[in-house]
């Protein structure tokens, strides 16, 4: 059966399958639900693969909610005065196509059989080597194998700062190259690491396969000629917001949101499918859901009379690498940040359950009014049930706002089976339920339309991460959009290891212990290897300078 005719008979069942849900429904709530069936069921098709930030999926989804805005009566309000807002994302290094390694006039499979470490300068050379005979100005070698053994049992060996820290001791000797080879039993796990962010080596760092070392260059006493060029380069791909503008000529601005994006074929690692299978992810609750109840709220809002405030609505991309798409636009802003009263947030709306209808509304504590209004709410006869959060962080876009001292409220129907997972698809969303959601977020709009610009409260802050790889926490959260070595803190939670130990905004954490923490997967490996309890050094940079500290998590 077609995804197509599966929709059709999923839809005909859903509106007229139960006619007591029928009587309860008006007219206009019935047009509305089928609205975003339409929406998620587009958004959530394998036609558009997944909506990875950067992608053709990306462009399809972002066409069809600048049209979906366009017939609502919104203004475009992106870049020169269109509905996207560009911006750049970091995808880390990768090997350009003129990196080679010849042996004798071999030339080696680039990945399948040799590979820079990340960091290694850009150049090329050839030379005349001996194994047997390390001489200046040409390169050495170097077999992993001694150090594998020596450390197997140590829990806290970090095999590639030792690589690094040997390049170094053997640039120090004169050597133009350091050519490393395993020919232990034990697994090194080196591959070239686009997203590793290294303080670059002096010399390049090659690896290459062992059978290499065993078919090539068999006798360590013979003179090979080799030849290496290293052409390493940023790779970068270009996401875009999507941004909408209702202007009711006031002089406050009201922002709602929800990212767009969602994990493609889960090439970012982000998925929790581990079988390896490369399978589409369409992320219907996540986060189709809440766009879909973004646009809905575009038309409620543009037919609103209520004209106390103008309405931005963002539809972010690159949510799911790390707030990028948010964070960009509160640093380049279409509109006054300054004029922003308040931003709602939508991520995860789709799942409401029917039995307990409990729906998280995050950002409670962010400003003194979401406590007026939200117990008011919530003491009336209505159908929901909220659970509440004061922090105005958490794993999704409200934080950039939140950073900008912006009250914030978040709204989630929380985390499932499906998450992160191929299997969030859109016959699985509770659309009754998210129409629910979406009037409850109405009413809190309207309920603030004669407030004026609301006052901003600071809170505790919130985990970042939904998945969590670890047991203790730094307290920090990372800076996702960083290009540097090291992890850039963006934002440090008050009385956590970071804070008592005098990490600050801004300060790039280059080691955890004993280990380097070039990339948000080290900085995450680290992390893995403590315990609630235990003490650590952390070296980190501020500014030029660099300083050490010591956390207890």
């Amino acid at each position: 059966m077609t995804k197509t005719r599966t929709l059709r008979l999923f839809l005909a069942f859903f509106l007229f399958a139960s006619p007591l849900f029928a009587q309860k429904l008006k007219k206009a709530d019935k047009a509305a639900i089928a609205s975003l069936q339409a929406h998620i069921s587009y958004l959530a098709d394998d036609k558009l693969e997944g909506r990875r930030a950067g992608t053709n999926g990306e462009k399809l989804a972002g066409e069809y909610i600048s049209s979906q805005f366009q017939l609502a009566g919104l203004q475009p309000k992106g870049d020169n005065n269109g509905w996207l807002q560009a911006f750049e994302i970091n995808d880390g290094k990768q090997l350009n196509n003129t990196t080679f390694f010849f042996i004798n006039n071999h030339e080696l499979k680039v990945n399948d059989e040799f590979f820079p470490l990340a960091g290694s300068p850009n150049g090329s050379l050839e030379e005349a080597v001996s194994i047997a005979l390390p001489e200046r100005g040409v390169p050495w070698f170097f077999d992993l194998k001694e150090l594998l053994e020596e450390n197997k049992d140590n829990p806290h060996f970090d095999l590639l700062q030792a690589i690094r820290t040997k390049a170094a001791k053997v640039a120090d000797k004169g050597a133009n190259a350091l050519i490393i080879y395993n020919s232990s039993s034990i697994t090194d796990g080196l591959k070239f690491d686009g997203k590793d962010r290294p303080e670059p080596s002096r010399i390049p760092i090659v690896y290459i396969k062992d059978k290499v070392k065993k078919d090539l260059l068999k006798d360590e006493s013979a003179t090979y000629d080799v030849k290496i060029r290293i052409a390493i380069a940023d790779k970068k791909r270009t996401g875009h917001n999507v941004v909408g503008y209702i202007d009711n000529g006031a002089g406050t601005t009201v922002v709602l949101g929800a990212h767009y994006d969602h994990l493609g074929y889960g090439e970012d690692n982000n998925s929790m499918l581990r079988t390896g299978e490369k399978l589409i992810h369409n992320g219907a609750d996540d986060n189709a859901s809440g766009t879909a109840a973004l646009i809905e709220l575009a038309k409620l809002l543009k037919a609103s009379k209520v004209k106390n405030n103008n309405y931005l609505l963002i539809a972010f991309s690159a949510e799911e690498l790390g707030l990028n798409g948010s964070k960009y636009f509160t640093e380049h802003p279409t509109v006054d940040l300054q004029q922003v009263t308040y931003m709602i947030n939508m991520d995860m709306v789709g799942r409401l359950n029917d039995s307990s209808k409990t729906v998280t509304v995050g950002g409670y504590g962010t400003s003194p009014f979401w406590g007026e209004a939200l117990t008011k709410l919530n003491n009336k006869k209505q159908p929901l049930t909220l659970k509440f959060d004061s922090s105005g962080t958490g794993p999704s876009d409200h934080t950039s706002f939140y950073r900008k001292d912006i009250p914030v409220l978040f709204f989630f129907t929380g985390l499932h089976a499906d998450y992160h997972r191929p299997s969030d698809d859109f016959d699985k969303i509770n659309y009754n339920g998210e129409w629910q959601i979406i009037k409850l977020i109405e009413g809190i709009v309207q309920s603030a339309a004669s407030k004026g610009k609301l006052a901003f409260t600071k809170t505790r802050e919130a985990q970042t991460s939904t998945s969590t790889r670890f047991s203790v926490t730094m307290g920090i959260m990372p800076d996702y959009t960083f290009n540097g070595a090291g992890v850039r803190v963006d934002g440090v939670s008050d009385n956590r290891p970071a804070s008592k130990a005098g990490i600050k905004t801004g300060d790039v954490i280059v080691q955890l212990g004993d280990f380097s923490t070039t990339s948000m997967e080290g900085y995450m490996q680290a992390l893995s290897k403590f315990k609630k309890g235990d003490k650590a050094k952390v070296k980190y940079k501020r500014g030029e300078e660099t300083k050490e500290t010591e956390v207890e998590f």
